[in-house]
């Protein structure tokens, strides 16, 4: 029995979340809507990718928008779609054993879907092969989290699952590596651990960090020295310097090469 999340409808807006959800093409669509008068670059090619996907295009004016959609920052550009589509583990899996250098990112639980999304467009922006979620208790991706991303969540494998631990399991069987980021005693620079081959980054929780399962679970717990006054790091800030450094680990002499 297939236990991903019902894939609900919902609107997508702003430029950018519409125009890289409407080039990755995978959700169901309903209907585009775009702002009357002159097209700049961007909307044309939202219009043509709307026809080329037979989507019923239509041009509105901003107080239309406003009714439709709220007074948030929707630039007047919005898509009607499907829910997300989820991949399950096994496709996460799948692509981390094919890839000798593969990244995974985990989330443990986030639930400000400002850090989800901003976690997403960097994974996305450093060639993660996937992304694991929890099903409970941790933002999911909404349209929120799509425009926090910049649409870069429509271009990735993200799996949904029920026991995140179990999941983490499935992958070191694969031969990924974890590392969790924390302050936790034991932990190494982050730049100490050695991301050059398949590896997993797992970010913790806004406010209680990873969780103690989760934690134990991990290979490795590597922190980010701080010289200023402040402990430590906002989530997503902290996930993208450890997801860049795996990165920078990985392309380090092939230019050389």
């Amino acid at each position: 029995m297939d236990k991903r999340p019902r894939r609900k409808e919902g609107w997508i807006y702003g430029r950018r979340p519409v125009l890289e959800t409407l080039r990755a093409g995978r959700r169901e669509f309903f209907e585009l809507v775009v702002p009357a008068g002159p097209a700049t670059d961007e909307v044309e090619e939202m219009v043509a990718l709307g026809r080329g996907l037979r989507i019923p295009v239509r041009a509105a004016q901003r107080g239309e928008c406003d009714r439709l959609l709220g007074q948030i920052n929707h630039q007047c550009c919005a898509v009607r779609v499907g829910g997300y589509p989820y991949v399950g583990l096994e496709d996460v899996c799948a692509a981390a054993e094919a890839d000798p250098e593969a990244t995974v990112l985990i989330l443990d639980h986030l639930e400000d879907p400002q850090n989800v999304g901003s976690l997403l467009r960097t994974a996305e922006a450093c060639g993660v092969c996937g992304v694991i979620l929890p099903e409970d208790r941790g933002a999911l991706v909404t349209p929120a989290v799509v425009r926090a991303s910049a649409g870069a969540s429509e271009h990735l494998r993200i799996a949904h699952v029920v026991n995140l631990v179990q999941a983490m399991g499935e992958l070191k069987k694969r031969d990924v590596w974890l590392t969790g980021l924390d302050l936790a005693e034991g932990a190494r620079p982050y730049t100490a651990i050695d991301f050059r081959e398949r590896c997993g980054i797992v970010v913790g929780n806004e406010g209680s960090g990873l969780g103690h399962l989760v934690g134990r679970t991990c290979d490795f717990i590597g922190w980010i020295p701080m010289a200023g006054r402040v402990a430590s790091l906002n989530a997503a800030v902290a996930g993208a310097v450890a997801l860049f450094e795996a990165a920078r680990q990985k392309n380090a002499g092939k230019k050389q090469a």
